[in-house]
């Protein structure tokens, strides 16, 4: 099962609790000339949240999209240092990632309050960026299929298909974040192979659907890794904090359009 020709692929950078004013915008001044005429990929940037405001305005003239690396389940009220989706939007996030692996591990979110936070994205008139994956001992007890397919089914319980094809979904193996171990284009293909065929068999238009591979993307395997039939792009983690080594993943999803 192929892609569509008519979508571009994405690729999303998340800076996780990096940066600083001045940091920002050093790496903004480096890396949007060059993206400037990347016109075959969709880019959009995860700053933490203190820092939203100052890059969606740095990012004004430019057509790098903002996005968020979180957002809270309730709409709004007594949530002491929560932020809700309808702020989110109001400074003008385009994106929002729910379910990062870190999120799930670190912060307790299960199945179901990522679930939550996915319709509440919707809600707030955002795109949710699914992450799903599994650990290295759920893949190497053969699980992988299992757990992703799990974590998928509480969003789809949740909000149904169509409303869960109006996101994204990021399949990150979380034995690859951050480690320098990626999943092989093979490997990555295969799961995105799956999800993409789950989402058909519930009547879902798959090809539509942005699938997104995350685990240690750099620019020495980005190409290959986008080259899969199934592999949308990219939700990219430290290397998104260079600007030259996030501008080669993007040149490499540029140069890959979805077939």
């Amino acid at each position: 099962m192929s892609t569509s020709a008519n979508k571009k692929k994405l690729v999303i950078g998340n800076w996780k609790m990096n940066g600083s004013s001045a940091a920002n915008a050093a790496l903004l001044r480096g890396l949007l000339p060059v993206i400037s005429s990347f016109e075959r990929v969709e880019i959009a940037l995860c700053p933490p949240y203190p820092y939203l405001a100052t890059v969606a305005d740095l990012l004004d003239d430019s057509d790098v999209v903002l996005g968020a690396q979180n957002l809270s389940t309730e709409l709004s009220g007594a949530h002491t240092g929560e932020v809700s989706g309808s702020m989110l939007g109001d400074i003008g996030c385009r994106f929002v990632l729910v379910g990062h692996s870190e999120r799930r591990a670190l912060y307790g979110e299960d199945d179901a309050c990522v679930a939550k936070k996915f319709a509440t994205a919707l809600q707030a008139g955002l795109i949710p960026v699914l992450c799903v994956g599994e650990t290295l001992a759920q893949r190497q007890s053969g699980e992988t299929q299992t757990v992703v397919t799990t974590q998928l089914h509480a969003v789809l319980k949740a909000v149904g298909i169509d409303e869960l094809a109006k996101g994204v979904i990021a399949y990150e193996p979380v034995w690859a974040i951050g480690t320098g171990e990626t999943a092989t284009p093979e490997q990555a293909q295969a799961v995105h192979r799956h999800i993409r065929q789950w989402l058909a068999d519930h009547d879902c238009v798959a090809a539509d659907c942005r699938i997104l591979y995350g685990g240690s993307v750099k620019a020495d395997n980005a190409e290959r890794l986008f080259n899969q039939p199934d592999i949308d792009g990219g939700l990219i983690g430290g290397a998104s904090l260079d600007a030259m080594s996030f501008a080669a993943i993007c040149e490499a999803a540029q140069a890959k359009p979805t077939i």
